[in-house]
């Protein structure tokens, strides 16, 4: 057993308690720990991050339950972890384990990844149940915190400021979009690799890039005994902290410079930077889970914890259904998650944050959703966070709140998602809720002072299918996950044209192509923020895997063989996100509301094929037809005229008079094949006949120019 006892020549002084985590100073650095529980806490410093400390320090001072001290002669490089002494009764809440090394929660680079060999990070003896404590000491298995010096040349960055109604999200994972050999990057699976794509995305029309989590992130014991991994980074472990596998690797602590690199040249391209962040638990999982970190420090403070009457704080609440639930309604947990949003903006310059399972983070003293919550007061009022972006996942595994949040939030809008798919599939009843989708989902959205672009309109994201796949496969094929096929969504909305999997049958590979359009168009015309998944302009498949977030292989990596295959649907998402730019009316703030502009032209009128008004209630209509109008310039008013046809045969479809009296022009018609599918604008295609009417082919979608 470890005896804790000090063990230094370093000079040192109290220090200050704020900040929290360890700060430069012209002569040492202060290191600043929350405990309030705590009865003694050890500052190791190491040289090395194998080997054992070269100094153990005794701190002292505690100001406001938060442990400080500086020490002089120490620097940039330093390389720091704690131990905290204090009671381990697990039924009142307290874990507190001297033998286990913790990470400073404000540690803004680590060693290496975080691993449980042989269960060495438990806290409790796994023989005998967790409350009985653990006498192993820990410190060979935990990395290090690194001290950094975050002087950077940014070269005079300044953040694009896209607004929503022009901004066009692409998610990636950063690892996997350059980790394939085809890649051709130099640095691979990292922050410079991707920097060496900027010009595939800016060819492509992106300009904002949401990242997978890109916090240092734990991988589940479970996942590593099934020699797996956790891909996607849901995990956190350093709140502070770049995903160090994501660096290089050059010299401790280059995963910082690295991201700063990467950010400062997607701005330089006119790209932003969302990070995913998962801030309503951590990777500490519940009491059958390791401790290097909050739960060491002190669990109690740290952690929603419950029990019976016997042992009210053994057990932690999972509104996450990861094991835990950061407790925000600590002033000092608080403290910490807006500490690491700020930082994060301010000084690693990213311009944006997407909360997963943000549901979670609004969860008030009895446990329900308030959008009045400690922490949405707290972002609103900060003068840093409330003028960036702000994304929700607007669920948890406890509720649903999608339109909910309050007004300076955008949020995930799976109703979208699930009635377009359900739509184009020919599932019946649809046409209702997409003209709701199509238009921004006012129904949603319209209150509060919200504007149609707080809906991030997706069709695909990195939970599910891609969009090859979801025309692909009628079912999930998720046995390379080792559970059985039993994880993941059984229901996609999904259809696979006729043939399960991949298929030479011509009809088959025409069908999926003009499905994959039919969506692209869908994403990308309806009012709202759109969000396209990497690789679905090059049909990037994952071979039926809908829940690959175990996969860090080529079932997740972008491939990048897909763009010489698949050219003709990289064209197609190219030229659709063009569009949106183009015309203002695909852009616009304000939900449509059906009112006459100035120029006297009705902003929306919804058709059915044969120019009456549609039966919203008719549940066995496929097809909806709408003009969208825009007040003009000195070119007068202009308009766009949609054919949604999700039915199984050509629709003859009536078209009203065009707005100058001339004639209608296509843009769009993805039943044709590559080259005349998408027009360029001013080479619209003419109608034939006498253009009053246009066959849409089945399961289509036009778009007409007046």
């Amino acid at each position: 057993m470890l005896k804790l006892q000090q063990q230094t020549t370093k000079q040192s002084s109290p220090g200050k308690y704020y900040p929290c985590g360890a700060t430069l100073t012209p002569d040492g650095v202060n290191f600043a720990l929350f405990s309030e529980h705590a009865e003694e806490v050890f500052l190791l410093l190491f040289d090395d991050a194998n080997a054992p400390p070269s100094d153990i320090i005794r701190v002292e001072q505690k100001t406001r339950h938060v442990w400080h001290i500086k020490v002089h002669d120490v620097g940039a490089g330093q390389l720091y972890g704690y131990r905290v002494r204090g009671p381990y009764h697990p039924a009142e809440g307290h874990r507190f384990n001297e033998q286990k090394l913790l990470i400073c929660p404000y540690a803004q680079a680590l060693t290496g990844k975080i691993r449980n060999k042989n269960r060495l990070l438990d806290g409790f003896d796994t023989a005998e149940g967790d409350l009985v404590i653990d006498h192993r000491d820990s410190a060979s298995m935990v990395p290090k915190g690194i001290v950094i010096d975050n002087s950077f040349d940014w070269e005079g960055d300044q953040p694009p400021e896209i607004p929503f109604e022009k901004l066009v999200i692409y998610e990636a994972h950063l690892k996997g979009f350059t980790a394939h050999s085809s890649s051709g990057v130099a640095h691979p699976g990292t922050y410079l690799g991707f920097m060496e794509k900027i010009p595939y995305l800016t060819s492509l029309g992106i300009n904002a890039v949401e990242f997978l989590p890109l916090h240092e992130f734990y991988v589940e014991d479970f996942l590593v005994n099934n020699h797996l991994t956790n891909y996607w980074g849901y995990n956190t472990a350093a709140f502070f902290a770049p995903e160090s596998s994501y660096g290089t690797g050059s010299y401790p602590g280059c995963q910082v410079q690295e991201f700063k690199t990467m950010v400062r040249e997607l701005h330089k391209a006119g790209i932003e930077v969302i990070m995913d962040v998962v801030y309503n638990h951590t990777g500490e999982g519940n009491e059958q889970g390791p401790t290097f970190s909050l739960k060491g420090i002190d669990n109690l403070s740290y952690y929603c914890l419950t029990g019976p009457a016997e042992e009210p704080y053994r057990y932690y609440y999972n509104h996450s259904g990861c094991g835990n639930t950061l407790r925000l309604a600590n002033p000092h947990v608080l403290r910490l998650v807006m500490d690491s949003l700020r930082y994060w903006v301010e000084v690693m310059h990213v311009d944006g944050f997407r909360f997963d399972l943000a549901s979670v983070l609004g969860r008030g003293g009895a446990g329900d959703f308030e959008r009045n919550s400690a922490f949405f007061h707290a972002v609103a009022q900060d003068p840093v966070l409330n003028r960036v972006k702000l994304i929700a996942e607007p669920w948890d595994i406890n509720t649903y709140q999608v339109g909910n949040f309050p007004v300076d939030w955008a949020e995930w809008n799976d109703r979208f998602r699930d009635t377009v798919r359900r739509f184009m599939r020919g599932d019946q009843g649809q046409v209702a809720d997409l003209g709701w989708r199509f238009t921004g989902s006012a129904d949603l959205f319209s209150h509060g002072g919200r504007s149609a672009f707080n809906s991030i309109n997706f069709i695909t994201c990195h939970d599910g299918f891609t969009l090859n796949d979801l025309v692909s496969y009628r079912r999930r094929h998720n046995q390379a996950n080792r559970e059985k096929n039993n994880d993941g969504a059984w229901e996609n909305y999904s259809s696979n044209c006729g043939a399960e999997g991949e298929s030479d049958d011509p009809h088959v590979r025409l069908m999926r192509r003009r499905m994959v359009k039919n969506f692209l168009s869908l994403l990308f015309f309806s009012t709202g923020t759109p969000l396209l998944l990497a690789g679905d302009e090059v049909l990037r498949t994952q071979h039926g895997n809908n829940n690959a977030y175990c996969q860090d292989n080529e079932i997740s990596w972008f491939n990048w063989e897909d763009v010489g295959r698949n050219g003709d649907i990289f064209e197609f998402t190219r030229k659709a996100i063009a569009l949106t730019q183009r015309y203002r009316v695909l852009h616009r703030k304000r939900f449509f509301d059906g009112c006459v502009t100035p120029d006297g032209v009705c902003d929306i009128v919804w058709y059915n094929h044969n120019l009456k008004h549609p039966v919203w209630s008719n549940p066995k209509k496929h097809t909806l037809c709408c003009q969208l109008a825009e007040e003009g310039g000195e070119q007068g008013p202009c308009a766009l005229f949609f054919i949604l046809n999700a039915a199984a045969r050509q629709v003859k479809v009536k078209l009203p008079p065009r707005l100058d009296g001339g004639r209608w022009r296509r843009i769009v018609d993805t039943s044709l094949l590559a080259g005349d599918d998408f027009r360029e604008p001013g080479d619209e295609a003419e109608l034939e006949g006498d253009g009053t009417t246009y066959l849409a082919a089945a399961q289509s979608i036009v778009v007409l120019a007046g």
